[in-house]
């Protein structure tokens, strides 16, 4: 699988998820700065890192989200290719429209930067099927705006369509709506989550919870 991440202004988390996809793909991924109109060819899986894009100025990342190259990410995601949005690529993804809901300032307004444990609601998608169903895994956390909410219908239809993707298997610290932590699109291909599994894939990090997703990834 070929990947490709997204690099904005004010994203700090890049060298994480670069060697996240270096330790389980044996390559880096493909660098591509916000303001390109194409993705590299031949790419299979766009990723959106964690950070600050543009200073979460307006909303977080809603200016990210009006960038020259979303839109080839937008069309990559309608021909069924792969997206994968952690933290503030969770947040572009929202605001794109590219996944429902919206990441409103966590419960206690305060900035949360601590570990957590997530539930697995599905392990039959190309990005969870190294998980054994309904596994529980560490996963840091580091966000102000992390707390997931959605109409009550949408938030129905996401339970009904299977597309939950990861739940808050603790404390639901950031008020999050039916603790949910991580959503797919309808057709599974466009995952976003708030924690970071990418801070979790070698032992000298504190161990590797994060690193099945890659794996999954890289077996696709």
């Amino acid at each position: 699988m070929q990947a490709a991440l997204l690099l904005f202004p004010g994203i700090n988390r890049e060298r994480d998820m670069i060697q996240a996809v270096r330790q389980s793909f044996g390559r880096a991924p493909a660098i591509v700065w916000h303001k390109e109109t194409e993705l590299p060819a031949g790419t299979d899986l766009v990723i959106l890192p964690g950070g600050f894009s543009f200073g979460d100025y307006l909303r977080c990342g809603a200016m990210a989200a009006h960038s020259p190259v979303m839109r080839a990410v937008r069309e990559h995601a309608g021909r069924g290719g792969y997206v994968l949005g952690v933290c503030n690529g969770f947040q572009i993804l929202t605001e794109a429209g590219l996944l429902p809901g919206a990441l409103l300032r966590n419960a206690g307004l305060r900035f949360l930067s601590m570990e957590t444990r997530l539930s697995v609601e599905r392990a039959d998608t190309v990005f969870t099927r190294n998980w054994a169903p309904g596994a529980v895994f560490r996963a840091p956390m580091a966000h102000g705006d992390g707390n997931y909410t959605a109409r009550t219908e949408t938030l129905d239809r996401l339970e009904g369509e299977g597309l939950v993707a990861f739940r808050y298997a603790d404390e639901n610290r950031n008020g999050s709506a039916r603790r949910i932590a991580g959503v797919f699109s309808p057709n599974l291909r466009v995952l976003g989550l708030m924690p970071h599994p990418e801070d979790l894939v070698d032992p000298l990090l504190g161990g590797t919870d994060g690193k099945p997703l890659f794996d999954s990834l890289a077996a696709a």
